[in-house]
């Protein structure tokens, strides 16, 4: 299955939002990856975003995938950028 990269934007409006609903996003995280659609995930150091690499047959089913993110379904993310990445070095090559 081809591989995606998950480029999500937070702004510190969304913080307290982010933070109550943590625990709920990771368990979907967590879920995700016993599932294998996602391999990893973190945010950046700054609390500006995070990037999730994710599995999928195209965009499409990764954009609906995160659809059920909980930071996703309650507006906790300003911006959701997905990007099909071919790896070809490493351990996900």
């Amino acid at each position: 299955m081809p591989h995606f990269l998950v480029h999500y934007t937070y702004s510190p409006s969304t913080a307290d939002g982010r933070d109550r609903v943590r625990a709920e996003h990771r368990d979907w995280l967590r879920e995700q990856i016993a599932q294998d659609r996602v391999v990893t995930a973190g945010p950046y150091p700054d609390d500006s975003g995070a990037t999730i690499v994710a599995r999928g047959s195209d965009e499409a089913d990764v954009r609906d995938l995160f659809a059920d993110d909980p930071f996703v379904r309650d507006e906790l993310v300003d911006a959701i950028a997905i990007q099909a990445w071919k790896p070809v070095l490493g351990a996900l090559a």
